[in-house]
């Protein structure tokens, strides 16, 4: 993102690769705070977050983020967490990638409807 505006030059772009846990009930990308430093991520507002045992913590947001899953990409906001935790990417990537897990096998695929490229559901209202 930032070399298409012309900040950094292609060979600056920082870049990782992750072995990530697909979590469905999770609803952004969370990164440990070592991976957002790696990246040289911008740090944006803070959020509430509320985890899977009921506890709720304040969190930060970082963007500009570049993620690619299955040879789909999207440009994606995540969750700064403490470092050494666990990648989680939730629904608003999956989404914007249209990429789902199959409930038969728990692998994630890319949703049957577009097994080519990702189709965006658009709702048009005649005004």
């Amino acid at each position: 993102m930032q070399t298409r505006r012309k900040l950094l030059k292609p060979e600056e772009v920082r870049e990782v690769e992750k072995e990530v846990l697909v979590d469905t009930g999770a609803t952004m990308l969370t990164l440990p705070e070592e991976v957002v430093e790696e990246l040289g991520l911008t740090r944006g507002r803070f959020i509430t977050a509320s985890y899977a045992d009921g506890s709720k913590k304040r969190g930060q947001i970082a963007r500009g983020i570049n993620i690619e899953v299955m040879g789909r990409e999207a440009e994606v906001e995540c969750v700064v967490e403490a470092p050494g935790t666990q990648i989680l990417l939730g629904q608003i990537p999956l989404e914007a990638m249209d990429l789902i897990v199959d409930p038969k096998t728990g692998k994630l695929i890319p949703r049957p409807e577009s097994p080519d490229m990702p189709l965006i559901d658009i709702l048009r209202v005649e005004v």
